[in-house]
């Protein structure tokens, strides 16, 4: 066997750089954040459009001052959601609007203009698509208002050349002189805007996968998401991962530096750098340490005592229902054993209602819990009397009831075990192990339950 020379070795190695910038940050300016590694993404721009377009069904569009990689989507829910950076909190649909308006503004302004030029052309776009705005005089409406204008600013499409877009969130009502890049304001939006009849219809027509079917599909998925369970997936879907998890699990690895863990319940993508994604627990603050504590509190109360394979009776079980008032309980619980001792907001200590909210909102996100009841991305449940059976007639785990929901309420998913360590004493002198250490991806780890 022919080993790979130092040359082949470096450039694979700038080409898993700049994929995964690329997926970590789909608008790149060359004078931005991420300048430094600019001139690798122009360096190898045609192979990174080729394998981005085979691989996922992804667009690369690069020029001289920025590269724009057109994601898809996966359905309703499925969305990384924009987020203030001073605070963290997440976009509303108000700002969004904003944005919105601003860009149907900008993508025919001149090079230049006031902000508050800009504010007025904004109003008026509202108007001429019946959109009812808000008083941006109140407070609030303003601090909006400037959350969707920063975001043009990170974006590269505005560029503050004389005071800044926070002005318009002043008292006085501030005023600044910006710059337009129209060439990325026509690049921001990514979905089909043209043949959508609404915005569920985007959404639908953004996570069509066109003649890549299961196959884009469910390698978006896996690359987009913390965890893809089995019952995530259509038939289709499942058969075609079944037959194809060793080569796309190699193929992650060279293309991104991506490490696939395969179990019983399905697969996840684990980055060994830790750094490329956008939820991170643990995490630092009160909502993500909650969470984690709050994981750790469900999986040793509902673990089952000798919890075996996880298929039993020909079904696989992916999650387990958090009986009705246990999650307050619980929250309660770490309150007062952690909260007033480590400083965690006193805010959400106050109103316990938020504070759940708050950490059930991040364990959705994290695919650790989810509402009662096996729900696909594209927002459907699954059909009464789902079944699954390879063409080749070999039989294929009824995922139909993959999670013992009940009515309503919420379930708590395979992978939560990962963050509840529990030891687990080995005859002689092996070393304890904990339950959470990810198993290798070879045949036996297959049969393994997270």
């Amino acid at each position: 066997m022919t080993l790979p020379s130092a040359h082949d070795v470096a450039l694979a190695a700038e080409r898993r750089t700049a994929a995964r910038l690329l997926l970590a940050h789909p608008l790149l300016t060359s004078d931005g954040p991420h300048s430094d590694s600019f001139p690798l993404i122009r360096r190898h721009a045609d192979w990174l459009a080729q394998r981005f377009q085979q691989v996922f069904g992804y667009r690369l569009l690069v020029e001289a001052s920025y590269a724009r990689l057109f994601k898809a989507g996966l359905g309703p829910g499925s969305g990384h959601r924009l987020q203030r950076p001073s605070t963290g909190t997440a976009f509303t649909p108000r700002t969004y609007t904003y944005l919105a308006l601003a860009l149907s503004v900008l993508v025919t302004a001149p090079e230049q203009l006031l902000l508050s030029q800009l504010v007025g052309d904004l109003r008026a776009a509202a108007v001429d698509a019946g959109i009812e705005i808000d008083d941006t005089g109140r407070q609030a409406e303003r601090r909006t208002l400037a959350a969707a204008l920063r975001q043009l600013v990170d974006w590269g499409v505005l560029k503050e050349t004389e005071g800044h877009v926070l002005a318009v969130a002043e008292e006085q009502g501030g005023e600044a002189l910006l710059t337009v890049d129209r060439e990325i304001a026509r690049a921001v939006v990514a979905g089909p805007l043209g043949p959508s009849r609404d915005g569920a219809d985007l959404v639908r027509r953004a996570a069509d996968p066109g003649f890549g079917g299961p196959r884009t599909y469910v390698r978006r998925r896996l690359v987009e998401t913390p965890v893809v369970y089995l019952d995530d997936l259509t038939g289709a879907e499942r058969e075609w991962l079944r037959t194809r998890q060793r080569r796309e699990s190699q193929a992650f690895s060279e293309l991104l530096g991506l490490e696939a863990e395969i179990r019983a319940e399905g697969i996840a993508l684990v980055d060994p750098d830790d750094e490329f994604t956008d939820l991170h627990l643990p995490g630092t603050g009160t909502v993500a340490q909650a969470a984690l504590l709050l994981v750790e509190r469900l999986v040793d109360r509902l673990r089952p005592a000798d919890p075996g394979h996880p298929a039993v009776g020909g079904r696989l079980l992916i999650g387990v229902p958090v009986p009705d008032g246990l999650l307050p309980e619980l929250l309660d619980e770490l309150v007062e054993e952690y909260g007033r001792r480590s400083n965690w907001q006193r805010g959400l200590l106050d109103d316990r209602d938020a504070l759940l909210a708050a950490v059930l909102d991040l364990l959705l996100r994290m695919r650790l819990m989810a509402p009662a009841g096996p729900v696909r991305a594209d927002g459907h449940g699954l059909p009464e009397g789902y079944e699954d059976a390879a063409p080749d007639g070999r039989p294929v785990t009824d995922v139909s009831q993959a999670r013992a929901a009940g009515s309503g309420g919420w379930v708590l998913l395979a992978t939560a075990a990962r963050f509840a360590t529990r030891v687990a004493v080995q005859p002689r002198t092996e070393q304890p192990v904990a339950d959470s250490a990810p198993v290798p991806a070879d045949s036996a780890a297959q049969e393994q339950p997270w």
